[in-house]
């Protein structure tokens, strides 16, 4: 077994000279999910490089434009802001059905995205919000869609030194409306059979003006199910669209079967998660 190393670094520079410089590091946020993997003997880093101290990792700041989440920001303190809740409650109901009370004082938005979950709930109502992750690395800054930072199942395209420093998500325009349902075999602290988030806009003649759809659990990585935005631009949300949509999300899986569901079960439920989805979404924007 490999001796562990602890560093704390207060800068983005030293986290990356860090990260850089060992193969075997991990970076340590929550630690909700690090944590189990280690004690699992999953991983055996050999250096874990906690960035909470990190002032741009753990502040979170609403702009005229941007909303920025630092990747080191809880759940807990996201819950807690109620400008963040009242501009995307999708995103943040979606964070907060991350584990119980307890875990969510711990456990990052960063962290549930860089594990790399198929079925992390962050991760759908991100891309629904058209997130973008903030990287620091050695050859300095870059910004990727959240969609595109899964490579597989607790893969990313992060590169070695790299780490996600906060979450960058546009303001929604008014009329906007966002949100995130999962169907799970309990009623709380469950892992996703399916997730879905979506996050529409509407135009001044009451049809939708912007959509996304994303899901999760139903494929290697979340998705964006790019045809959904065809179906619900220029339209509401009357029973052939909502068909349409529930059809358009089903085609989008790619799941496997599990004890948790079959794949003809996790199919059907993404259209119907989608739907339902869709229809809270619409109802936050006609308030907004």
């Amino acid at each position: 077994m490999n001796e562990l190393r602890y560093e704390a670094p207060d800068t983005i520079a030293a986290a990356v000279s860090l990260l850089a410089a060992d193969a075997q590091a991990k970076v340590f946020a929550g630690g909700t999910d690090l944590i189990v993997q280690m004690k699992a003997e999953m991983i055996e880093p050999a250096l874990l490089v906690d960035i909470k101290k990190i002032t741009e990792a753990r502040a979170l700041s609403i702009g005229a434009d941007t909303i920025r989440i630092g990747s080191a920001v809880t759940g807990a303190e996201m819950g807690e802001n109620a400008e963040l809740k009242a501009i995307l409650p999708g995103v943040v109901e979606a964070v907060q059905l991350i584990g119980s009370d307890q875990v969510q004082g711990r456990a990052t938005i960063g962290g549930n995205l860089c594990n790399a979950s198929p079925a992390a709930d962050s991760v759908p109502a991100l891309i629904a919000a058209n997130a973008r992750a903030e990287i620091a690395g050695p050859d300095g800054t870059r910004e990727v869609d959240v969609q595109d930072l899964m490579t597989g199942p607790g893969k990313t395209a992060l590169k070695p030194g790299e780490f996600v420093v906060a979450l960058n998500l546009p303001r929604p325009a008014k009329k906007s409306g966002d949100a995130y349902l999962r169907f799970i075999p309990r009623t709380e602290m469950d892992i996703a059979v399916v997730g879905a988030g979506v996050a529409l806009t509407l135009g001044d003649d009451g049809k939708i003006a912007a959509a996304r759809l994303a899901l999760g659990a139903v494929a290697p990585t979340a998705r964006l199910v790019s045809s959904a935005s065809d179906i619900l631009v220029g339209n509401t949300l009357d029973d052939d669209v909502l068909s349409a949509l529930a059809d358009a999300a089903s085609a989008a899986c790619q799941p496997i079967d599990d004890k948790r569901g079959t794949i003809k079960f996790r199919t059907q439920v993404a259209g119907v998660m989608a739907c339902r989805a869709a229809k809270i979404a619409w109802m936050r924007a006609e308030k907004n």
